[in-house]
């Protein structure tokens, strides 16, 4: 039934996604978590989950226009599923924002694979980046990517690799110009603080340490299943697949240096995670198997969210 559903890019399953986002945003906020608004963050409250239910649109864009995926709606249920899994990350804005602004990055640096109008790609991946910095510091893990992708694809050209300094110097006074017109001109020596301090008693909590390290698991699991059986098959490139799973480790990376109370930056990395378990998901030839692997990706995460609220 569900890979009847999602085996094909269809406008209901958008609305599905979306609908269910759109509910469990205020189910996690109202109910799950009892976070309840003033009247004068509601505006805000709208935005960030606009924001959310638009991340659908740039990821369905992205594997579709890449050809990263098959033409299937697996990449956007699992986006939204590990929501259900991580219902935390909808609390913290910063993680909304910030996941959006790498996704509009990961856009350009995949599309470089076209070898066309590299170095505005690049810059635009670096600015985004860097963009999404401005919400977590250690965002800027992310610029590794920015290189990887000009070493995978176009080395030689000395230019590509001071194209990402270019974009550091525009963000750098543009928002610096901003901040001191506003009257915050501190703010880039007071954010950019690097500290690796994690919250060790919020990790000492099994069911956040255990979530994560099953989570990390899963996706390296399937994932090495995915190219393995991709490499025996020899269809086609790999290259970009090698960089969104270099997102994933970089994003587990940044999530267990950020990771504290109040912030959950995990949603980093739903992106790679979903892209890496679809690439699974159309691995698997047999359609029963299929079937009973697309019904336990669905219930499981259920079962996470009731036994975290029972826990609780």
């Amino acid at each position: 039934m569900i890979s009847i559903i999602f085996g094909k890019t269809k406008p209901i399953n958008f609305i599905i996604v979306l609908a269910f986002l759109f509910v469990f945003y205020w189910t996690v906020h109202f109910f799950l978590f009892e976070r309840f608004s003033s009247p004068d963050e509601i505006p805000f409250q709208i935005l960030f989950l606009a924001l959310l239910l638009f991340s659908i649109f740039v990821v369905d864009f992205i594997v579709k226009r890449n050809k990263i995926t098959g033409s299937n709606s697996f990449t956007i249920l699992f986006y939204a599923l590990l929501t259900v899994v991580f219902p935390e990350t909808l609390l913290d804005p910063n993680a909304i924002i910030s996941s959006f602004f790498l996704l509009l990055a990961m856009r350009r640096l995949i599309s470089i694979s076209s070898l066309k109008n590299i170095k505005f790609k690049i810059f635009d991946a670096t600015i985004w980046i860097l963009a999404a910095s401005l919400f977590y510091d250690w965002a800027l893990l992310f610029l590794i990517l920015v290189f990887a992708t000009i070493y995978m694809y176009d080395p030689k050209n000395v230019r590509n690799w001071l194209v990402p300094f270019a974009g550091f110097f525009t963000v750098f006074m543009i928002a610096n110009g901003i901040f001191i017109f506003t009257g915050h001109s501190e703010f880039l020596l007071k954010h950019y603080q690097f500290l690796v301090a994690p919250d060790i008693v919020y990790f000492s909590y099994w069911g956040h340490s255990t979530k994560m390290i099953c989570f990390v698991l899963l996706t390296v699991i399937t994932s090495i299943f995915a190219f393995v059986k991709l490499g025996k098959s020899g269809m086609g490139k790999v290259a970009n697949l090698r960089l969104i799973a270099l997102s994933f480790f970089i994003g587990v990376v940044f999530n267990v240096l950020k990771l504290s109370e109040n912030v959950y930056p995990v949603m980093v990395t739903f992106f790679p995670s979903a892209v890496l378990l679809t690439k699974y998901i159309e691995s698997i030839k047999k359609p029963k198997i299929r079937e009973i692997v697309l019904v336990s990706a669905v219930i499981i995460p259920f079962l996470v969210l009731f036994s975290s609220m029972a826990i609780n």
